[in-house]
């Protein structure tokens, strides 16, 4: 199965039910402007509703992940009826909120497979990410503070529990670049390897054959992980094992462990 939208983004979903969602503007280093925000969320809704999917691996084409906003956008005057950052136009975000939480409101794992360069808003994408696979030679950086800016993409949110507090501040407040390998040491980069598509694509494999339902389960207690009591998480857990245990599927991944064998699952 194919999608591509407006030559800004697209997904092809394997037969295994992993989706390559790849960014495919390599001219412009990949960069944001309004169509690219406008078809990655796109994107995100094709990926809520498609059948059969389990991973998503998120990428992109050319010499860049992402280089952040396109900067030609500055120069255009703004449009007067377009929403206000402050309305709440996508659940609990604006579009540009949206464009990089989408990947955590999506029911299965995420994982950004990220190369080149990775700025600002670039970085708030693959950060929306589960996993993040980073080339050791990447150029990161959170970028918005040199153009006067605040990172506003959902980076409070999606950094919270990844990066230390000081650690962050600094990163913020001088927009210092920094590479994969630093990444990993920051809490940004999950791995570090010289080929992270393939890295990427490998790990999403992994969890491909893990019981699609189960796997959902779990990423439904990580979100609440982040912010509920302890009592709360303690239910969360017993609510999603008594959702997953003695069904089908459970009993497969049981029976396939047992046999040695490649389990063979029902979608969600």
């Amino acid at each position: 199965m194919q999608f591509r939208p407006n030559d800004r983004v697209s997904i092809d979903l394997g037969s295994d039910g992993v989706a390559q969602v790849r960014l495919t503007r390599p001219d412009k280093m990949n960069a944001l402007d309004p169509e690219m925000f406008a078809r990655l969320v796109e994107a995100g809704q094709a990926l809520h509703e498609m059948k059969g999917l389990r991973v998503v691996v998120l990428s992109g084409d050319g010499r860049a992940f992402c280089a952040g906003l396109d900067l030609s956008n500055f120069a255009k005057p703004p449009d007067p009826d377009a929403p206000q950052l402050t309305d709440r136009t996508h659940g609990n975000a604006n579009l540009f909120q949206q464009v990089a939480v989408q990947w955590r409101k999506l029911p299965v794992p995420v994982i950004a497979a990220v190369h080149g360069i990775c700025f600002g808003g670039g970085l708030q994408i693959a950060s929306g990410a589960d996993i993040r696979v980073i080339a050791p030679d990447t150029r990161l950086a959170i970028m918005e503070m040199k153009w006067g800016l605040v990172p506003d993409m959902g980076g409070y949110a999606l950094w919270r529990g990844l990066v230390r507090d000081d650690v962050l501040r600094e990163l913020v407040y001088t927009n210092r670049e920094f590479t994969g390998e630093e990444a990993k040491e920051y809490g940004l980069a999950t791995h570090v390897d010289a080929d992270p598509l393939a890295r990427a694509t490998a790990i999403a494999g992994e969890i491909a054959d893990r019981s699609p339902h189960a796997i959902r389960g779990a990423k439904r207690l990580a979100a609440a992980m982040i912010d509920r009591t302890t009592d709360e998480i303690l239910v969360e857990e017993s609510i999603e094992q008594h959702k997953v245990m003695r069904t089908a599927n459970q009993i497969e991944a049981v029976m396939a462990g047992m046999e040695k064998r490649r389990a063979k699952f029902a979608d969600v």
